[in-house]
């Protein structure tokens, strides 16, 4: 019919919205020096990507999916075997600054070398308590900040190390597209 509006297609999947995620956050400290280097780095380098709000710096642990709307059952068990895992608190600290991939819209990320051991111990541990409970998640884990995306491609490079104290991880959703997260579990990390 000639100017119908069709609003959703039932044959059609419907489209993710939410992104569910284990992750650490920064201390408000630590997020705001990366938010300084990050427009520093887009001075120093030409960058035209707007630099990430601060409440948004994370190093994501583990992924959960993209779903359309919340999948109950899957935040449950992922709830209770995160609040039996016992991890001493630690130190991350972040000293390299470099471009993910080669082409596209490229995050601009915060990596580091032996200042990240702590966090990929954590997310191995994380990981294989997840699988036994049945979330097979399998995942790459490079631990890293993203602090904005841009199309320019940079290499790999030295920065003032940003750092805190890890005293507890979240369970994030993400509102995919709306630029919101919201945080919605927390546990503390406890020597066993």
């Amino acid at each position: 019919m000639a100017g119908s509006l069709v609003l959703f297609n039932l044959d059609e999947a419907p489209i993710p919205l939410d992104n569910l995620f284990f992750a650490l956050l920064p201390d408000a400290e630590a997020a705001e020096k990366m938010a300084s280097l990050a427009k520093h780095k887009c001075r120093e380098h030409g960058l035209k990507g707007k630099p990430l709000l601060t409440s948004r710096f994370h190093v994501t642990l583990l992924r959960l999916g993209q779903f359309a709307g919340l999948p109950t059952h899957l935040i449950e068990t992922a709830t209770s075997v995160a609040s039996e895992i016992k991890f001493p608190p630690f130190r991350i600290e972040f000293d390299c600054a470099s471009s993910f991939g080669k082409r596209g819209d490229l995050p601009f990320v915060l990596g580091g070398g032996e200042g990240v051991e702590g966090v990929s111990a954590f997310q191995q541990i994380l990981r294989v308590e997840m699988a036994r409970a049945g979330l097979g998640i399998k995942s790459a884990f490079t631990p890293h900040v993203t602090l904005l995306y841009d199309s320019c491609c940079v290499p790999k490079q030295n920065v003032d190390p940003v750092g805190w104290k890890v005293r507890d991880f979240v369970l994030v959703r993400s509102l995919v597209g709306r630029t919101k997260h919201i945080i919605l579990d927390r546990w503390p990390l406890i020597a066993e």
